[in-house]
């Protein structure tokens, strides 16, 4: 029996999660003690870098859902994911914190050009009680990014001297380049592109109802979306997972060596420890929202979270870091995912992309604000725990929130 192509595009969307957010965005973590070395940064700074990554990627976050709405979700992806690549290898060239920040602020704009679309395109090609096993698919490159950043990229960092984080930079500019032309090979905007109708839709009818509407221009997107009350409150929601998410993440081998005292492989195996684990998590957590409801399933997701910030703060030898870094691993695509379908539920197949963009710009705000404010902390007090405690309140504030959400039809 002949294999529906939505499973290519779930696929396909991985590879593009992968590029994007495991390398373009959250590698920023490993590489960060050596460049901050290197530039001579503060804490502040190197929080502030991440901060800029996170506003460009909120600017094309919700610009290119629309975008992606109007003119294809294959063409904006490769182009973004192109600017991806070409500024990240820039970024390996910096000299001065002025000049670091101005190319993770593009690298972040690519990164939500690309990472927008590709995770709203299973709401185009997977019927609604497919919808979070389609979505959750995708992120499986988050994993698979984080497991690859933590085991390729110690290895020039530690083999190329003081100037082994410019190397890093340059693999991860070229792999995200090459990668462009791969995605665009294979990515299709809608299952009438080839002649099939939506995977698990009954009966045979070669096109959705979806495909038959036609295209939509970006104003009328803009207004369809806005007007739905769901997209604020799930707006509400994605914001403070991107707000406690990140803090996490960014300041992950930083607390580990220069706080714990733990080497940099040791480090960098933990992060891959991550990786590996996070590789299930959208599949896991999107079935889980498909069982039990969007708003159960990003409750359980944000205290679950929440344990995982308390005990990396408070339990620090190796097993309690060990557990945090797992459980944290399986969560991490847990709210993405779940919020992704549920824009799709909320706005239908043809507005996905600008849904999930128009609710990104909440989750951008959070997430920028978070690096900033946990690099103020630990320059302030001298430690990142409060930061982690911080990250814990505000998930459990998710937690809360996520029972205001449209109960399940």
């Amino acid at each position: 029996m002949k294999r529906h192509y939505a499973w290519v595009i779930a696929w396909t969307g991985a590879l593009v999660v992968l590029l994007a957010h495991g390398f373009g965005r959250m590698s920023y973590s490993v590489i960060l003690p050596p460049m901050k070395d290197g530039l001579a940064l503060t804490y502040t700074q190197v929080g502030l870098i991440g901060t800029g990554n996170f506003i460009g990627y909120l600017c094309l976050a919700v610009i290119g859902g629309f975008l992606a709405a109007r003119f294809g979700a294959r063409n904006i992806i490769f182009v973004s994911l192109l600017i991806m690549g070409v500024c990240l290898f820039l970024t390996g060239l910096s000299g001065s914190f002025a000049f670091a920040f101005a190319m993770r602020f593009i690298t972040g704009m690519g990164n939500g050009g690309s990472y927008i679309p590709v995770m709203a395109l299973p709401a185009a090609w997977f019927v609604v009680r497919k919808r979070g096993l389609g979505t959750g698919i995708a992120t499986v490159g988050t994993g698979m990014g984080l497991s690859l950043a933590g085991i390729i990229l110690p290895y020039f960092i530690v083999n190329y001297g003081h100037e082994g984080w410019r190397y890093a930079w340059y693999a991860m500019g070229i792999i995200v380049f090459v990668g462009s032309f791969v995605v665009y090979a294979l990515e299709r905007n809608t299952p009438a592109e080839k002649g099939l109708s939506m995977y698990g839709s009954a009966g045979d009818e070669k096109n959705s109802q979806m495909d038959r509407q036609g295209g939509v221009s970006i104003l009328s997107a803009w207004h369809d979306v806005m007007k739905e009350r769901e997209v604020w409150k799930l707006g509400g929601v994605y914001l403070m997972y991107g707000f406690s998410y990140i803090i996490y993440l960014t300041f992950f081998i930083a607390y580990l060596t220069r706080e714990i005292g733990l080497s940099e492989k040791t480090a960098g195996w933990m992060f891959a420890t991550l990786g590996l684990c996070s590789i299930s998590s959208g599949v896991l957590w999107g079935s889980v929202s498909d069982f039990f409801g969007r708003r159960f399933g990003s409750m359980y997701a944000y205290v679950v979270l929440a344990l995982s910030y308390l005990m990396f703060a408070f339990w620090t030898d190796l097993p309690g870091l060990y557990i945090s870094c797992i459980i944290y691993g399986f969560s991490i695509s847990s709210i993405p995912v779940i919020l992704a379908a549920a824009a799709g539920d909320a706005v239908g197949p043809k507005l996905a992309p600008a849904g999930l963009g128009c609710i990104t710009l909440f989750f951008g705000i959070g997430q920028a604000f978070g690096p900033a404010v946990a690099g103020y902390i630990k320059d302030v007090t001298g430690s990142f725990t409060g930061a982690f405690i911080l990250s814990s309140a505000v998930s459990l504030a998710g937690a809360l929130a996520s029972l205001f959400l449209k109960k399940r039809a």
